[in-house]
């Protein structure tokens, strides 16, 4: 039997680690031909060569998601070079927690042009392909979309509007055959926390992940997986998953 994705061309970003890595990892794996983009050009290269050794096709693309003629550059590299865009996940984003009181406000910038513009000129980029292929666009929200914490109140903005965006999209777009999947982790051990600047929320967060089983990206990457192998008549809208000791 043939794999799921064979002939299809996946984009992920954030694919220098976490559950950027792991979904081109499993993509790649159901048949997929992955473009994979990040800023550390390095781990890209060290992931093209794991793919490659297992029979992908890898298309790498250093990319800072910020820049908008760089993401339209990208978008325009993978069709051509892979011959076309059936899915793309945006799995790119930071998580800099802290109270908004004294808050060092370059943090948010850096949020919300990562977390929020980022995901969205991706998004604008690959539209055009993803409705002529009848493909499927998944974006890695969180928790945060859902459940608002103390001290995280602009992380808890991005990705609300995350899933506000994603949804005004899904409404434009599901009667063209493009589906618009939204996918929210819990707490998934990952490099995220270790760009948190502010020294007691960092502390805070890394004790009460201490005490629980925390996700792994490859649990993400399995969601993501379930989700654009659905179906074609089938849209796999959100997935909300999380620790079992989370509360």
């Amino acid at each position: 039997m043939p794999s799921a994705l064979q002939g299809k061309v996946a984009l992920v970003t954030g694919a220098s680690s976490g559950i950027g890595e792991a979904t081109a990892r499993v993509l790649a794996a159901e048949g997929a031909s992955v473009a994979i983009a990040a800023r550390r050009a390095d781990r890209l290269e060290a992931l093209r060569a794991e793919l490659e050794a297992l029979g992908a096709d890898v298309h790498v693309l250093p990319l800072d998601i910020r820049d908008e003629t760089a993401v339209h550059d990208a978008v325009r590299s993978t069709v051509e070079t892979l011959g076309g865009l059936d899915v793309l996940v945006n799995s790119a984003g930071v998580m800099l927690l802290g109270p908004v009181e004294g808050a060092d406000t370059t943090d948010w910038t850096r949020m919300m042009d990562i977390n929020v513009m980022g995901l969205m000129y991706m998004t604008h980029a690959a539209l055009p392909h993803l409705l002529r292929s009848g493909g499927t666009v998944v974006q890695i929200s969180s928790i945060a979309a859902r459940v608002v914490g103390r001290g995280s109140a602009v992380y808890n903005a991005s990705k609300f509007a995350v899933n506000g965006f994603s949804e005004g999209l899904r409404q434009e777009v599901t009667e063209r055959g493009m589906r618009v999947v939204v996918i929210e982790p819990g707490t998934v051990a990952t490099e995220l926390r270790e760009h948190i600047t502010h020294a007691p929320s960092k502390a805070a967060i890394e004790e009460r992940v201490s005490k629980i089983r925390q996700l792994h990206s490859t649990d993400i990457a399995e969601a993501v997986r379930y989700a654009v192998t659905a179906p074609s008549h089938v849209t796999v809208n959100e997935i909300f998953i999380r620790p079992t000791d989370q509360s």
